[in-house]
């Protein structure tokens, strides 16, 4: 029996990078399983934290592999249940281009990619130069250890690949000049974003200082209000729990796919989106290949109990369905805003636009009769929003001329009755007081409107 190494290892994920790891090192003989941690490429990130950040997103398959050679040697190791979550996960890639790979040869070929990335890395791989032949990039280096040989490398992060090997450096240029004289540079090629986060991720941070203040209580307030929570779990809990979508990743892994098994729901969510700016995007088809039938936009900050509402009617069968061929009309605009009404919101037209204002004003819905007009166009005929005004919320969401009603008066009831809650911060309330002060305060600048940034 292996005796115990006096060694903890706590693994995690990383605090701001979505697929690194971090490892936690404690015990006498901690420098035992950072050395292992080491020779398996995982970084120094400060006193005995190491993190693994690799350019073909499969660190926690990685790390679990770690695990194992650290538990054989006698080293205690923790994973903790969001790592775990992360290990278990069954993903792919979307769009891949070598769709004849089983998951264990995608893996296999992104490793060698990774391999590829390291070496340059690591300064045993010299590249002489690159170019870009329409498609992706491509590269000619020579390994520097004895007798290494000079590779001409095809793609990019984990599909980069050893496409040639050459005698000597002078042949691999010779062919890679002869190939791309016109787009040819020297050196190594700028990095890419997935490889500009590997290196964040990897950069020294200090975990042991950093004591995190108690967070004050949050506050009930309209959902509309609400904080827009953790958009990425709502999803994940979401496709949990409704097998018929299923979910895709693209090849930068900042974008994930919730495609319903008809082929005619498609959910797309992009994650680190500003909060002002699309982070969802739903769209309903009435045949797998046919145009849209609709389509409704949530930017970053919208708050995930509307969310919500919104996947909740998502999910009740064909919940999506609408007559493409029929107007909008009147009726369709109250069964839509039924709810806005009942709650006593203040309904406005104002030339194409018919609105309905919170009472506080601080958020609502609005309708662009001029838009609806052109309902072959998917326009944003509908725009709900919270913050001082329309053109300045704080978020919003947009939806097209045919968007079922059934659907926006979900929406509706959500936003007049619904409640959410709020992380309290310190000087809200009299920033809230000041803002409501100077937007009451008259113009005084005589002969022109006041001016407004945008």
């Amino acid at each position: 029996m292996t005796p115990a190494i006096d060694a903890h290892v706590r693994l995690d994920t990383h605090p701001t990078h979505p697929s690194a790891v971090q490892a936690h090192l404690t015990g006498s003989q901690a420098h035992v399983a950072l050395t292992a941690l080491e020779a398996a490429d995982w970084s120094v990130a400060a006193t005995n934290v190491l993190v693994l950040a690799r350019i073909d997103h499969e660190e926690p398959y990685w790390a679990a592999d770690a695990a194992k050679h650290l538990i054989a040697e006698g080293i205690t190791v923790e994973i903790t249940p969001r790592l775990q979550e992360a290990i278990d996960e069954e993903w792919t890639w979307a769009n891949y281009p070598m769709p004849w790979c089983t998951r264990s040869e995608i893996r296999e070929v992104s490793n060698q990619a990774q391999k590829i990335h390291d070496d340059i890395r690591h300064g045993q791989l010299l590249i002489h130069a690159h170019a870009h032949d329409g498609h992706t990039t491509v590269a000619v280096g020579t390994y520097l250890h004895p007798g290494g040989k000079s590779v001409y490398l095809h793609g990019e992060d984990h599909l980069r690949q050893v496409a040639d090997t050459f005698d000597s450096p002078a042949s691999a240029l010779l062919a890679f000049e002869k190939a791309h004289a016109d787009g040819m540079r020297p050196g190594p090629a700028p990095l890419t974003d997935t490889e500009r986060a590997a290196i964040e991720a990897r950069s020294v941070f200090d975990v042991t200082t950093a004591k995190p203040e108690p967070r004050p209580e949050p506050e009930t307030v309209p959902v509309y209000l609400a904080d827009a929570g953790d958009h990425d779990a709502l999803l994940d809990t979401f496709l949990d729990a409704h097998g018929e979508f299923e979910k895709w990743r693209t090849w930068s892994d900042d974008t994930t796919h919730a495609i319903h098994e008809s082929q005619t729901m498609r959910i797309e969510r992009v994650h680190e989106t500003p909060a002002h700016e699309t982070a969802w995007t739903v769209a309903a088809y009435e045949t797998p290949v046919s145009d849209r039938m609709w389509v409704l936009t949530a930017t970053g900050a919208t708050p995930a109990p509307v969310l919500q509402s919104l996947l909740i009617h998502l999910a009740d069968g064909d919940g999506w369905d609408t007559a493409i061929g029929a107007p909008v009309d009147e009726k369709m605009v109250t069964a839509a805003t039924q709810p806005l009404f009942d709650a006593g919101w203040k309904h406005t037209v104002d030339g194409r636009w018919i609105r309905w204002t919170s009472p506080g004003g601080d958020a609502g819905v609005q309708f662009d009769a001029f838009a609806a007009q052109h309902a072959s166009q998917n326009l944003a005929t509908w725009t709900i929003w919270a913050g001082p005004d329309p053109d300045r919320p704080t978020w919003a969401i947009t939806a097209s001329p045919h968007t079922p009603s059934p659907l926006l008066a979900d929406l509706s009831e959500t936003l007049a009755h619904e409640t959410g809650t709020r992380q309290t911060q310190p000087g809200r309330e009299h920033r809230t007081r000041l803002a409501t002060s100077v937007s009451a305060a008259p113009a005084v600048t005589a002969g022109r409107p006041a001016s407004r940034s945008r």
